[in-house]
């Protein structure tokens, strides 16, 4: 890679199911936040290759109390972004509920409350449009068999041009069941270009699918179509699901996810053109792009969403996500540095799968290294805390309060079919109450465990190796956790100073 051109990933991490829109010189990228909390990441770049996160358009999950508890693969689908009558617009489904839009005049905010547009069970994948030309708006969206029993097909309404309501029942205006070899068409991103309403939408399944374009005069119909990625020789599979956006200068982009196992569903970058009759062609002649030529946009510093912390304050950086909505209390802010998580009561407290106070971000896409440093501020037996790896599997390694009174590093970890943690390693004494914690993080997600207790003798590994695994749709997590079992009164707290990630 020079400096004139780029690699993809782009996003070497957990950004599922991305759109993106361009506002001015600035673009902006959301993604699915699933039942983490806040949600709706928002991401900012001025070159299309470099990206920050700015905040998030979703503080909490409605109806609350739905997402009081972990619900890993729900809530926030593939939402679509979009920038209309000087304001943000996001558009998502939630299977199990309908179709909900926030809105704002500025990317960060401040953002409306949730509202549903269109109640209904499988309703996935929204994507608003306003024709600027007729003052028309539409809407177009896909299907989840898991909840409705149909897939394969995108409804297309009216909606009205404020965006609280649809004008008609709904019109299935693709149905992949007619179009010879396509199967579980979705994800649809709607455009107005050349007098052609555009759908650009993934066909195919998740890890092996493809791209696909569809065109109509009317936006009802009839389309045609065609596969416009795919993966053809590469090694990357299952390339689909995304937007396209241009740039000032009338270049053409497309951002797409590659699903990637354990490390979720990274995004990419590929060029795109128009041919000879003007169907949009995507990366080189159809096959994604590993290294390219940069955007003909102005140069940007490297840059990335932030991993690392200090917690000042007390404060976690905007790369952090709950598990589900968050309670009071789980994180107290204070004069000096760390993170500050109490030790939450809890009757799960032997599966981290099931705690809605767990402190999570994204895996990173490379091998790397995490480390933390803890202290345990706990009297209570039971009592513990530490550094995760959480997917439908987890591995974690930390402090626990003994029943004898001392603290002791321990290592854990639970199978996907296990029902409760268990041992990794022999327990052993942490003297001073404290540790350092390390996960190596090696190729295909292979972590390895150490901690430095401070008994003179350093890093020293722990356990077997542990391979992360996915849930369903969300890549696997690193969380921070405090915890303590069932019963009354406070139970203390932990301490999480200098959160690091390295490359290794």
């Amino acid at each position: 890679m020079t400096s004139e051109t780029y690699r993809n990933p782009i996003l070497d991490a957990d950004w599922s199911d991305p759109d993106v829109v361009r506002v001015g010189d600035d673009y902006y990228l959301t993604a699915s936040s699933f039942g983490r909390a806040p949600g709706l990441p928002l991401l900012h770049s001025r070159d299309l290759v470099h990206w920050t996160l700015v905040g998030h358009a979703l503080e909490r999950l409605e109806p609350a109390a739905e997402f009081d508890r972990p619900r890993h693969d729900c809530g926030v689908w593939a939402p679509s972004l979009r920038y209309h009558d000087e304001r943000f617009w996001i558009f998502w489904g939630d299977p199990d509920q309908g179709i909900f839009q926030v809105n704002a005049p500025q990317i960060r905010g401040p953002w409306t409350r949730p509202h549903l547009l269109k109640a209904g069970k499988g309703l996935i994948d929204p994507c608003p449009l306003w024709d600027e030309e007729t003052g028309e708006a539409y809407l177009v969206h896909a299907w989840a068999k898991s909840r409705s029993g149909v897939k394969n097909r995108l409804t297309g309404h009216r909606m009205r041009p404020d965006g609280t309501g649809l004008l008609d029942e709904g019109k299935v205006i693709v149905d992949g069941d007619r179009i010879p070899g396509w199967f579980t068409l979705e994800g649809p991103k709607l455009y107005r270009h050349d007098g052609w309403f555009w759908i650009l939408a993934p066909a195919g399944g998740v890890e092996t699918g493809w791209q696909g374009a569809f065109r109509s005069r009317g936006f009802f119909g009839p389309y045609e179509e065609r596969i416009v990625l795919e993966q053809k020789d590469t090694d990357v599979n299952g390339p689909h699901q995304g937007g396209w956006v241009r740039t000032p200068s009338g270049e053409d982009w497309f951002l797409h996810f590659q699903q990637r196992g354990a490390y979720g569903r990274v995004v990419h970058l590929q060029p795109m053109s128009w041919g000879p009759d003007d169907w949009p062609v995507l990366g080189d002649d159809g096959a994604p792009v590993a290294e390219h030529r940069r955007p003909a946009l102005p140069p940007q510093q490297p840059a990335a969403p932030a991993t690392d912390d200090d917690f000042p304050g007390g404060r976690y950086g905007r790369q952090w996500q709950w598990t589900a909505n968050p309670g009071d209390g789980w994180a107290t802010q204070h004069s000096g540095d760390g993170l500050r998580l109490t030790c939450v009561r809890s009757a799960d407290a032997h599966d981290l799968r099931k705690l809605p106070h767990v402190l999570t971000q994204r895996l990173p896409g490379t091998p790397c290294a995490v480390e933390v440093e803890l202290r345990l501020d706990s009297d209570e037996p039971g009592a513990r805390a530490g550094l995760a790896v959480l997917g439908d599997a987890f591995g974690w390694i930390g402090l626990q309060r003994g029943t004898d009174g001392t603290v002791h590093l321990v290592h854990r970890f639970a199978e996907a079919v296990a029902e409760r943690e268990r041992d990794a390693a022999h327990p052993r004494i942490a003297p001073e109450g404290r540790a350092r914690l390390r996960i190596e993080i090696g190729a295909g997600a292979r972590c390895r465990f150490f901690a430095d207790v401070g008994d003179g003798e350093g890093f020293r590994p722990s356990g077997p190796v542990f391979s992360a695994t996915p849930w369903r749709w969300v890549g696997a997590l690193l969380g921070l956790f405090a915890l303590a079992p069932a019963g009354q009164g406070h139970a203390g707290t932990a301490a999480f100073t200098r959160f690091r990630i390295s490359a290794s």
